[in-house]
């Protein structure tokens, strides 16, 4: 082991290869250097094999060193750099030869490290190390999956024209208006005091005005599409739900996307199934390797070579009444509901449409055939239920003024009085996204560091 920096410099390569540049690019004979974690050892009578990664991809080096030449602090879970000249394997695999091989950080298994060479382990241990989880070979899967898909995405969005916009987390208003945020004031008893003014609570006391952390960048977004017709954010978003669901974060991305001129739904639900098909195509391309060692059970991904099923509210409640006929619309949709619906037309996702006014908030356009009923969507995927929603966005100023929830939504007004357009938008909860191609049961598994009720480790 390396024990300061100057043997490291010594030892380190700068020009060392990927192992996946390597397996692509290099030949038997090549001289090459390599840096990565040891994954398993064989010892041989003379020889010892070891694979290495180092996390880039899912591929792996073996390494064939004489046992004279290993250092004692080699270890399964070690970091190394090595150095030597690419050979073939009996099985016809380039493996390196190495002439050097030096530990850069060695892992002493008996004094703790969690993940044993080989060894299976499940998903609720796993959580326990969030620290050391991306050592493991499914999660570091999932972590270029995600990736993987957040590349997808920018990239058919730029394709289709879109602007990525950067909407502010901290916020004075809450958009879904459910009352499920976190406020934001600072923790410094003295700047408080400092700050605040007489009847002023601590809430207040910074910005004169209670503040959130975004539940979304969505009316950030409407406003923005009004001098950019196109545009999009992709950031996190806060929660403060009372839930440890396999299906809830505290704190999650959101793919939030703007359109202006934008007045029929089927111009919203078209965008929204051509950026998740596209997505997923190219993932499905580029990355299948990573794909099937992410999935948690495998998963029918044909869909991106179908339409999706568009279905009105009724139709999806008569659907859910097939499954229970004690079903109350009132109530709403269960997530088994959702799953039973989406099992009901092919596990195809499905759009549902033509929502009652009063399931949702009061930006949501007033259909003009039912005026009981608004221009909103749910995108319903197997395995996770609603994964996206969205709706045509109310452009009546009139109209928006009777049902506007606050003050501080004025400025929302005036977007309906200087230029105003009619524009769509939709928001995609990308873990639950990661859960529906992976198959992935619960959303704490999809993103590094999961935030819930009770758990902000780390």
């Amino acid at each position: 082991m390396f024990k300061n920096f100057k043997m490291f410099r010594r030892y380190y390569n700068s020009s060392a290869k990927s192992i996946a540049n390597v397996l692509k690019n290099k030949e038997s004979g090549d001289f090459i250097s390599v840096q990565g974690w040891v994954k398993s050892m064989r010892k041989m009578k003379e020889n010892v094999f070891f694979d290495v990664s180092d996390g880039c991809s899912e591929k792996r080096l073996q390494i064939l060193l004489n046992n004279s030449l290993k250092p004692t602090d080699l270890t399964p879970g070690s970091s190394i750099i090595a150095k030597g000249k690419l050979s073939l394997s009996p099985k016809g695999d380039l493996e390196l030869n190495a002439e050097e091989v030096k530990v850069l950080g060695e892992c002493i298994v008996s004094e703790g490290y969690p993940f044993a060479p080989k060894k299976q382990y499940n998903a609720d241990y796993i959580r326990q190390y969030l620290h050391l989880r991306s050592r493991t070979n499914k999660f570091s899967s999932v972590l270029r999956i995600r990736d993987a898909a957040t590349f997808a995405v920018h990239e058919h969005l730029h394709e289709q024209g879109y602007i990525n916009v950067h909407t502010p987390i901290l916020t004075s208003n809450d958009c879904e208006g459910a009352g499920e945020v976190f406020t934001v004031f600072p923790d410094n008893k003295e700047t408080l005091k400092q700050m605040s003014k007489p009847n002023q609570s601590k809430e207040e006391a910074y910005f004169n005005s209670k503040v959130f952390l975004s539940v979304s960048g969505q009316l950030h977004l409407e406003a923005l599409s009004h001098g950019i017709s196109k545009v999009y954010t992709f950031g996190p978003t806060f929660r403060a739900e009372n839930s440890r669901s396999r299906l809830h974060l505290s704190e999650f991305y959101m793919l939030e996307t703007e359109t202006a001129f934008m007045s029929d739904i089927k111009q919203l639900t078209d965008h929204i199934e051509n950026m998740v098909v596209e997505m997923t195509k190219k993932i499905l391309n580029k990355y299948p390797e990573d794909l099937k060692k992410a999935q948690d059970i495998e998963v029918d991904l044909s869909w991106v070579n179908k339409k999706f099923p568009i279905l009105t509210y009724e139709e999806a409640v008569d659907i859910a009444k097939q499954r229970d006929v004690s079903f109350n619309s009132e109530e709403g949709f269960t997530k088994e509901d959702e799953m039973f619906i989406v099992k009901h037309c092919g596990n195809i996702p499905t759009f549902i449409i033509d929502w009652p006014k009063e399931k949702k908030p009061f930006y949501m356009k007033e259909c003009t055939h039912d005026s009981t009923k608004v221009d909103a969507l749910d995108l319903l995927a197997p395995n996770v239920g609603e994964v996206v929603g969205g709706s045509l966005r109310e452009n009546s100023y009139e109209k928006l003024k009777e049902n506007l929830p606050s003050e501080n939504l004025e400025w929302y007004l005036d977007l309906r009085k200087f230029g105003s357009v009619p524009t769509g938008g939709c928001g995609l909860g990308f873990e639950r996204y990661l859960q529906m191609i992976l198959g992935i049961s619960s959303i704490k598994d999809v993103i590094p560091f999961p935030r819930w009720p009770h758990n902000c480790n780390l």
